[in-house]
């Protein structure tokens, strides 16, 4: 129950991407998969490695899941612009 918790916080975080730049490896889908597996792992490192069951989640296993998303997206994102301006393309040409 707890991985289903951090899968929907990241999901709900990933919802915020609309308001940026479409900077992301992989584009949208690139940031959908960051955003999953940011909150996934981090949640697994904050318990352990053992997945909270039914009678241990709480509003605290949904919080966990919420650093883990945003600094997989903010890797992301920068990998996205590091290969975009690789390429030749600038930001400021979108």
């Amino acid at each position: 129950m707890g991985m289903l918790t951090w899968v929907m916080i990241g999901l709900a975080i990933w919802h915020f991407t609309i308001f940026l730049p479409d900077h992301y490896w992989g584009g949208i889908v690139g940031a959908f998969l960051a955003a999953m597996f940011g909150a996934i792992i981090f949640g697994l490192i904050v318990n352990g490695f053992t997945i909270p069951g039914n009678d241990d989640v709480s509003v605290l296993t949904a919080a966990e899941g919420v650093p883990g998303a945003v600094l997989a997206l903010v890797a992301c994102y920068y990998e996205g612009l590091r290969r975009e301006r690789k390429a030749g393309f600038s930001p400021v040409d979108a």
